[in-house]
């Protein structure tokens, strides 16, 4: 369904979910294209980002992070690449490109604070994925926290997403080893064969603890946290002795109505931690973008340039195949950075 001059689309929060999404959860609604006020920018969608994160901003009880939860009736919150229809704001024209939080809707009014211009970007949509958050999120985690040296081995979950195919062949170009956790025969090639993963392990095999046991013989030095559930499960007792662990997410658990059956595992987690002198330590992206935004994209812009990091995106055509696109995320269908085609530029 193509965009209209003075229809703008929104798919908003229909109802508060009980685990998995459910297509009912979300609806589409109309309502007129807003005029900017002074100082404002009204922006068309190009592209949005989904992410699991906002999962999270879902539910009645926001994440910490998050000043509030989404309400019932308002636009599900996300990145967006936009370009500027009409502007009452200096530092902005009509007809640029920008990185914003648009949201899941085909227009939006800023103020310009929440803008990044990205100037004459060749694939704008990279800004969400590659080149944006997700790639930052990686950047940040394994090498402030995760800090992988030459020749230590480096294990990280959703291996082939956004976020994980990154950390992997970052680790590659500081000389780790790197073992891949994917959902899936077709994944894991592709992480060994396309990233450059030393290799990758099906999640779904049921053998999966000791075949990720049997790929790191030397132990894990450092694991990206991206997942929990089972998979942190086969991970934990491989952990060395000084082993870090960047935890940016648990996606399995966005979905959880209660705590998991079965014996309490944390004291197991506890005597890991403290017998094996493990640091685990949780981040928030949106805490390092003043000091190491810049930074991380000139790095980032160098290796791309060059072939040494291979970036994928998984598009999605259609504003209102969002919500469906959004479900598939979560059950861990996406190839690579799922982002949603709104409108040509």
């Amino acid at each position: 369904m193509p965009q209209s001059d003075t229809v703008n689309r929104r798919i908003v929060l229909a109802a508060r979910p009980r685990g998995l999404p459910a297509p009912s959860d979300f609806r589409l609604d109309q309502t007129a294209v807003p005029t900017p006020g002074e100082g404002q920018v009204l922006l068309r969608t190009l592209h949005l980002s989904l992410d699991p994160y906002m999962r999270q901003l879902m539910d009645e009880i926001p994440p910490l992070y998050a000043p509030s939860s989404v309400q019932v009736g308002e636009p599900m919150p996300g990145g967006t690449v936009s370009r500027v229809v009409a502007s009452r704001n200096p530092q902005f024209r009509p007809g640029d490109l920008v990185l914003g939080n648009a949201g899941w809707q085909d227009y939006a009014l800023s103020d310009g604070q929440d803008l990044l211009p990205l100037g004459d970007m060749a694939q704008p949509s990279l800004a969400l994925g590659g080149l944006g958050m997700p790639a930052f999120t990686a950047h940040v985690g394994l090498l402030d926290i995760g800090q992988p040296k030459p020749g230590e081995t480096v294990v990280v979950a959703a291996a082939t997403g956004a976020v994980g195919s990154v950390v992997g062949q970052i680790a590659r170009l500081k000389g780790a080893r790197v073992v891949g956790i994917a959902g899936g025969a077709d994944k894991c090639r592709y992480a060994v064969e396309t990233l450059g993963f030393d290799a990758c392990i099906d999640r779904h095999d049921p053998e999966f603890a000791s075949r990720l046991a049997a790929a790191c013989p030397a132990g894990i030095d450092v694991y990206f946290e991206n997942v929990g559930g089972a998979v942190f499960d086969a991970v934990l007792p491989l952990l060395n002795v000084g082993a870090r662990v960047p935890v940016c997410g648990h996606i399995a658990d966005y979905n959880s109505e209660a705590l998991p059956s079965g014996p309490n595992r944390l004291p197991l987690l506890m005597a890991a931690l403290l017998q094996k002198r493990i640091r685990m330590q949780g981040f928030v992206i949106l805490d390092h973008y003043g000091e190491r935004f810049d930074a991380f994209r000139r790095e980032m812009d160098e290796w791309v340039a060059a072939g040494r990091i291979t970036l994928r995106e998984d598009r999605v055509d259609g504003l209102e195949n969002a919500p469906a696109a959004f479900i598939g995320l979560l059950q861990g269908r996406n190839f690579g950075k799922r982002v949603v085609h709104v409108a040509e530029a």
